[in-house]
Protein backbone atom coordinates (compact mmCIF):
# COMPACT_ATOMS: atom_id res chain seq x y z
CA UNK A 1 0.00 0.00 0.00
CA UNK A 2 1.23 3.37 -1.01
CA UNK A 3 2.20 6.02 2.05
CA UNK A 4 -0.63 8.54 1.18
CA UNK A 5 -2.98 5.67 1.47
CA UNK A 6 -1.52 3.93 4.76
CA UNK A 7 -2.23 7.64 6.42
CA UNK A 8 -5.41 7.92 5.11
CA UNK A 9 -6.66 4.71 6.71
CA UNK A 10 -4.56 5.30 9.96
CA UNK A 11 -5.77 8.87 10.07
CA UNK A 12 -9.60 8.05 9.43
CA UNK A 13 -9.39 5.02 12.49
CA UNK A 14 -10.78 6.25 15.93
CA UNK A 15 -8.43 6.02 18.95
CA UNK A 16 -8.62 8.88 21.80
CA UNK A 17 -5.81 8.30 24.50
CA UNK A 18 -7.63 4.84 26.37
CA UNK A 19 -9.28 4.25 23.90
CA UNK A 20 -7.10 3.30 20.65
CA UNK A 21 -8.27 -0.67 19.98
CA UNK A 22 -10.03 0.81 16.37
CA UNK A 23 -6.47 2.35 15.70
CA UNK A 24 -4.18 -0.19 16.49
CA UNK A 25 -6.02 -3.28 14.97
CA UNK A 26 -6.00 -1.12 11.83
CA UNK A 27 -2.09 -0.71 12.12
CA UNK A 28 -2.18 -4.46 12.34
CA UNK A 29 -3.43 -4.97 9.24
CA UNK A 30 -1.06 -2.56 7.39
CA UNK A 31 2.17 -4.49 8.71
CA UNK A 32 0.85 -8.26 7.34
CA UNK A 33 3.75 -9.99 5.57
CA UNK A 34 6.17 -7.46 7.37
CA UNK A 35 6.75 -8.78 11.00
CA UNK A 36 7.63 -12.32 12.71
CA UNK A 37 5.07 -11.76 15.86
CA UNK A 38 2.53 -8.85 17.05
CA UNK A 39 1.99 -8.79 20.75
CA UNK A 40 -0.06 -6.34 22.75
CA UNK A 41 0.40 -5.39 26.68
CA UNK A 42 -2.08 -4.72 29.23
CA UNK A 43 -1.68 -0.68 28.38
CA UNK A 44 -3.22 -1.74 24.58
CA UNK A 45 0.46 -1.02 22.78
CA UNK A 46 1.22 -2.82 19.83
CA UNK A 47 4.58 -4.67 19.98
CA UNK A 48 5.60 -6.27 16.83
CA UNK A 49 8.99 -7.87 16.39
CA UNK A 50 11.05 -8.73 13.47
CA UNK A 51 13.99 -10.71 14.19
CA UNK A 52 17.18 -10.80 12.46
CA UNK A 53 17.55 -14.20 12.24
CA UNK A 54 20.81 -15.01 14.19
CA UNK A 55 21.81 -15.04 17.90
CA UNK A 56 22.88 -11.95 19.83
CA UNK A 57 22.05 -9.13 17.89
CA UNK A 58 20.82 -6.08 19.58
CA UNK A 59 17.17 -5.06 19.61
CA UNK A 60 15.89 -1.33 18.57
CA UNK A 61 13.41 -0.38 19.44
CA UNK A 62 11.00 2.47 16.93
CA UNK A 63 8.26 4.12 18.82
CA UNK A 64 5.12 6.42 17.21
CA UNK A 65 2.34 7.17 19.36
CA UNK A 66 -1.81 5.56 18.47
CA UNK A 67 -3.99 7.74 20.51
CA UNK A 68 -5.26 10.84 19.30
CA UNK A 69 -6.77 13.68 21.24
CA UNK A 70 -9.92 13.70 21.84
CA UNK A 71 -13.39 14.30 24.27
CA UNK A 72 -14.62 12.22 26.76
CA UNK A 73 -18.63 12.81 28.24
CA UNK A 74 -18.60 13.92 32.40
CA UNK A 75 -22.00 14.66 32.63
CA UNK A 76 -25.91 15.59 31.19
CA UNK A 77 -27.57 18.61 30.92
CA UNK A 78 -30.90 17.90 30.14
CA UNK A 79 -30.32 16.58 26.39
CA UNK A 80 -26.79 17.78 25.61
CA UNK A 81 -23.56 16.70 27.27
CA UNK A 82 -21.10 18.16 29.55
CA UNK A 83 -17.26 16.87 28.28
CA UNK A 84 -14.15 17.31 28.99
CA UNK A 85 -10.84 17.11 26.95
CA UNK A 86 -8.55 14.21 26.40
CA UNK A 87 -5.27 15.15 25.90
CA UNK A 88 -3.86 18.80 24.89
CA UNK A 89 -7.68 20.25 23.21
CA UNK A 90 -7.69 24.04 22.76
CA UNK A 91 -11.04 25.37 23.64
CA UNK A 92 -10.92 28.46 20.78
CA UNK A 93 -11.73 25.59 17.88
CA UNK A 94 -14.12 23.38 19.65
CA UNK A 95 -17.71 25.71 18.85
CA UNK A 96 -19.85 24.76 15.83
CA UNK A 97 -17.51 21.79 15.77
CA UNK A 98 -18.62 17.83 14.78
CA UNK A 99 -17.96 14.88 16.78
CA UNK A 100 -17.99 11.32 16.41
CA UNK A 101 -19.55 9.74 20.14
CA UNK A 102 -17.99 6.17 20.40
CA UNK A 103 -21.13 4.33 21.45
CA UNK A 104 -21.69 0.65 20.48
CA UNK A 105 -23.36 2.46 17.18
CA UNK A 106 -21.78 5.28 16.39
CA UNK A 107 -23.62 8.78 17.09
CA UNK A 108 -22.88 12.07 15.52
CA UNK A 109 -22.84 15.41 17.60
CA UNK A 110 -22.07 19.18 17.37
CA UNK A 111 -20.30 21.05 19.89
CA UNK A 112 -23.21 23.71 20.67
CA UNK A 113 -22.26 27.74 20.05
CA UNK A 114 -24.03 30.79 19.76
CA UNK A 115 -24.61 32.95 16.87
CA UNK A 116 -22.35 36.28 17.44
CA UNK A 117 -25.66 38.25 17.07
CA UNK A 118 -26.64 37.25 20.58
CA UNK A 119 -23.34 37.45 22.26
CA UNK A 120 -22.27 40.39 24.02
CA UNK A 121 -19.29 43.21 22.47
CA UNK A 122 -17.24 41.39 25.27
CA UNK A 123 -18.38 37.68 25.00
CA UNK A 124 -17.45 38.33 21.02
CA UNK A 125 -13.71 39.26 22.03
CA UNK A 126 -12.87 35.93 24.21
CA UNK A 127 -12.88 32.26 23.03
CA UNK A 128 -15.51 30.13 24.99
CA UNK A 129 -14.13 28.67 27.65
CA UNK A 130 -14.63 24.51 27.20
CA UNK A 131 -16.65 24.22 30.85
CA UNK A 132 -19.27 26.02 29.30
CA UNK A 133 -19.65 24.27 25.77
CA UNK A 134 -22.25 20.99 25.48
CA UNK A 135 -22.48 18.19 22.96
CA UNK A 136 -25.77 18.66 21.00
CA UNK A 137 -26.91 14.77 19.70
CA UNK A 138 -30.16 15.30 18.79
CA UNK A 139 -32.13 13.69 21.14
CA UNK A 140 -34.31 13.47 23.84
CA UNK A 141 -32.59 13.92 27.42
CA UNK A 142 -34.18 9.78 28.13
CA UNK A 143 -32.38 9.08 24.83
CA UNK A 144 -29.24 10.64 25.88
CA UNK A 145 -28.83 9.07 29.01
CA UNK A 146 -29.87 5.32 27.48
CA UNK A 147 -27.70 5.47 24.74
CA UNK A 148 -24.57 7.65 25.73
CA UNK A 149 -23.22 6.33 28.98
CA UNK A 150 -20.86 8.77 31.31
CA UNK A 151 -17.18 8.08 29.97
CA UNK A 152 -17.99 7.75 26.39
CA UNK A 153 -15.19 9.09 24.34
CA UNK A 154 -15.39 11.31 21.82
CA UNK A 155 -13.13 12.13 18.61
CA UNK A 156 -13.31 14.68 16.18
CA UNK A 157 -15.15 13.12 12.73
CA UNK A 158 -13.18 15.40 9.82
CA UNK A 159 -12.63 13.53 7.30
CA UNK A 160 -9.02 13.67 5.58
CA UNK A 161 -8.19 15.01 1.97
CA UNK A 162 -5.48 15.44 -0.26
CA UNK A 163 -4.54 19.18 -0.79
CA UNK A 164 -2.93 20.68 -3.95
CA UNK A 165 0.11 18.00 -5.14
CA UNK A 166 1.84 16.95 -1.90
CA UNK A 167 -0.20 18.21 1.04
CA UNK A 168 -2.30 15.53 2.87
CA UNK A 169 -5.02 16.70 5.83
CA UNK A 170 -7.26 15.32 8.09
CA UNK A 171 -7.12 14.72 12.13
CA UNK A 172 -5.16 12.50 14.17
CA UNK A 173 -1.89 13.12 12.01
CA UNK A 174 0.07 13.48 14.90
CA UNK A 175 0.88 10.62 15.48
CA UNK A 176 -0.97 8.23 13.10
CA UNK A 177 1.00 9.60 10.04
CA UNK A 178 4.09 8.38 11.82
CA UNK A 179 2.79 5.27 12.39
CA UNK A 180 2.77 4.89 8.21
CA UNK A 181 6.24 6.10 8.39
CA UNK A 182 7.45 3.52 10.46
CA UNK A 183 5.38 0.53 8.90
CA UNK A 184 6.43 2.49 5.42
CA UNK A 185 10.61 1.93 6.63
CA UNK A 186 9.47 -1.70 7.68
CA UNK A 187 8.25 -2.17 3.85
CA UNK A 188 11.77 -0.69 2.57
CA UNK A 189 13.44 -3.22 4.47
CA UNK A 190 11.30 -6.15 3.97
CA UNK A 191 13.72 -7.96 1.69
CA UNK A 192 16.98 -7.02 3.14
CA UNK A 193 19.01 -8.83 6.13
CA UNK A 194 19.60 -6.67 9.26
CA UNK A 195 22.30 -6.62 12.09
CA UNK A 196 19.41 -6.20 14.67
CA UNK A 197 16.33 -7.22 16.01
CA UNK A 198 13.33 -4.56 15.14
CA UNK A 199 10.63 -3.52 17.74
CA UNK A 200 7.72 -1.66 16.58
CA UNK A 201 6.22 -0.15 19.69
CA UNK A 202 2.61 1.38 18.60
CA UNK A 203 1.81 2.48 21.82
CA UNK A 204 -1.23 4.31 23.70
CA UNK A 205 -1.71 7.21 25.60
CA UNK A 206 0.99 9.25 24.85
CA UNK A 207 -1.51 12.73 24.55
CA UNK A 208 -2.03 12.13 28.12
CA UNK A 209 1.35 10.98 29.37
CA UNK A 210 3.53 8.44 27.49
CA UNK A 211 2.05 5.88 29.66
CA UNK A 212 2.09 3.01 27.10
CA UNK A 213 5.61 4.09 25.61
CA UNK A 214 6.86 3.38 29.58
CA UNK A 215 5.55 0.02 29.69
CA UNK A 216 6.10 -0.84 25.77
CA UNK A 217 9.89 0.14 26.07
CA UNK A 218 10.37 -1.54 29.83
CA UNK A 219 9.15 -4.83 27.50
CA UNK A 220 11.13 -4.88 24.97
CA UNK A 221 14.17 -3.36 26.64
CA UNK A 222 16.41 -2.12 23.43
CA UNK A 223 19.82 -1.27 23.31
CA UNK A 224 18.60 1.81 21.03
CA UNK A 225 15.32 3.54 20.14
CA UNK A 226 13.92 6.25 17.81
CA UNK A 227 11.15 7.47 18.09
CA UNK A 228 8.83 9.63 15.61
CA UNK A 229 6.79 12.26 16.28
CA UNK A 230 5.50 15.48 14.50
CA UNK A 231 6.89 18.56 15.28
CA UNK A 232 5.28 22.18 14.28
CA UNK A 233 5.16 23.09 11.02
CA UNK A 234 5.65 26.59 9.67
CA UNK A 235 2.79 29.12 8.98
CA UNK A 236 2.80 32.82 7.99
CA UNK A 237 2.03 33.70 11.34
CA UNK A 238 4.14 31.42 13.25
CA UNK A 239 7.55 31.92 14.76
CA UNK A 240 10.45 31.05 12.58
CA UNK A 241 12.84 30.13 15.31
CA UNK A 242 10.07 27.55 16.51
CA UNK A 243 8.83 26.07 13.37
CA UNK A 244 10.28 23.53 10.52
CA UNK A 245 9.20 23.79 6.67
CA UNK A 246 6.82 21.67 5.35
CA UNK A 247 9.08 19.81 2.31
CA UNK A 248 12.06 20.87 3.93
CA UNK A 249 12.45 17.45 5.24
CA UNK A 250 12.77 15.51 8.32
CA UNK A 251 13.33 17.44 11.25
CA UNK A 252 16.35 15.61 13.36
CA UNK A 253 16.07 16.43 16.94
CA UNK A 254 18.99 17.43 19.51
CA UNK A 255 19.63 18.16 23.05
CA UNK A 256 19.99 16.33 26.25
CA UNK A 257 16.72 13.72 25.82
CA UNK A 258 18.46 12.74 22.58
CA UNK A 259 21.87 10.49 22.79
CA UNK A 260 24.27 12.40 20.93
CA UNK A 261 25.48 9.33 18.69
CA UNK A 262 22.12 8.67 17.21
CA UNK A 263 21.60 12.05 16.35
CA UNK A 264 24.83 12.57 14.36
CA UNK A 265 24.47 9.15 13.28
CA UNK A 266 21.09 10.30 11.26
CA UNK A 267 22.47 13.13 10.35
CA UNK A 268 25.14 11.67 8.63
CA UNK A 269 23.04 8.83 6.85
CA UNK A 270 20.49 11.59 5.98
CA UNK A 271 23.52 13.49 4.30
CA UNK A 272 24.83 10.19 2.42
CA UNK A 273 21.18 9.20 1.28
CA UNK A 274 21.01 13.09 -0.36
CA UNK A 275 17.83 13.57 2.25
CA UNK A 276 17.63 17.09 3.05
CA UNK A 277 16.92 17.08 7.02
CA UNK A 278 16.46 19.94 9.65
CA UNK A 279 17.57 20.40 13.04
CA UNK A 280 15.63 21.30 16.13
CA UNK A 281 17.22 22.23 19.14
CA UNK A 282 15.78 20.63 22.69
CA UNK A 283 17.14 22.05 25.94
CA UNK A 284 14.96 19.76 27.65
CA UNK A 285 11.88 17.52 27.46
CA UNK A 286 10.87 16.90 23.65
CA UNK A 287 7.28 16.39 25.01
CA UNK A 288 7.62 12.74 22.79
CA UNK A 289 7.81 9.25 24.07
CA UNK A 290 11.62 9.70 23.63
CA UNK A 291 11.62 11.31 27.20
CA UNK A 292 10.20 7.38 28.96
CA UNK A 293 11.89 5.73 26.92
CA UNK A 294 15.18 7.37 27.39
CA UNK A 295 15.15 6.33 30.70
CA UNK A 296 13.72 2.94 30.54
CA UNK A 297 15.58 0.19 32.72
CA UNK A 298 19.13 1.11 32.76
CA UNK A 299 18.75 3.76 29.99
CA UNK A 300 18.15 3.65 26.12
CA UNK A 301 20.27 5.41 23.73
CA UNK A 302 17.31 7.53 21.96
CA UNK A 303 16.79 9.41 19.03
CA UNK A 304 14.10 11.84 17.98
CA UNK A 305 13.10 11.80 14.05
CA UNK A 306 9.80 14.25 13.71
CA UNK A 307 7.22 15.49 10.79
CA UNK A 308 6.28 19.06 10.09
CA UNK A 309 3.27 19.25 10.79
CA UNK A 310 0.76 22.43 10.40
CA UNK A 311 -2.20 23.09 12.74
CA UNK A 312 -1.21 20.53 15.38
CA UNK A 313 -3.73 19.16 17.97
CA UNK A 314 -6.40 20.40 15.52
CA UNK A 315 -9.22 18.89 13.25
CA UNK A 316 -7.06 19.43 10.22
CA UNK A 317 -3.68 18.64 10.50
CA UNK A 318 -1.30 19.11 7.55
CA UNK A 319 1.78 17.35 6.33
CA UNK A 320 3.79 17.36 3.25
CA UNK A 321 4.00 13.71 2.13
CA UNK A 322 7.51 14.03 0.91
CA UNK A 323 8.46 14.73 4.09
CA UNK A 324 6.69 11.48 5.73
CA UNK A 325 8.43 9.55 2.73
CA UNK A 326 11.73 10.73 3.64
CA UNK A 327 11.41 10.00 7.11
CA UNK A 328 10.76 6.66 6.15
CA UNK A 329 14.02 6.58 3.94
CA UNK A 330 15.70 8.12 6.81
CA UNK A 331 14.39 5.07 9.64
CA UNK A 332 15.05 2.61 7.01
CA UNK A 333 18.88 3.98 6.59
CA UNK A 334 19.46 4.30 10.23
CA UNK A 335 18.16 -0.05 10.52
CA UNK A 336 20.07 -1.07 7.86
CA UNK A 337 23.06 0.25 9.44
CA UNK A 338 22.68 -0.63 12.92
CA UNK A 339 24.81 -3.52 14.73
CA UNK A 340 27.27 -3.33 11.36
CA UNK A 341 29.31 -0.38 12.85
CA UNK A 342 29.00 2.33 16.26
CA UNK A 343 25.47 3.46 15.54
Amino acid sequence: MELSAMIAVLSEAVGPSGSETDAVHTAVELLDGLVDDVRFDVMGNLIALRHAGIGGTPTVLLDAHMDEIGLIVTGYEKSFLRFQSLGGVDARMLPALEVRLLTDEPLYGIIDTLPPHILSAEEREKPMAADKLFIDVGLSEEEVKARIPLGTPAVFSTRYFAMGQHRLCGKAMDDRACAAILIRALELVRDEELACDVALLLSTQEEVGGRGAVIGAYRVAPEAAVVVDVTHGRSPDAPKAETFELGGGPVIGVGPNMNRRISDKLMALADEAGISCQIEVLPGHSGTNAWPIQISREGVATGLVSLPLRYMHTPVEVLDLRDAEACAQLIAAWLRSYGREDA
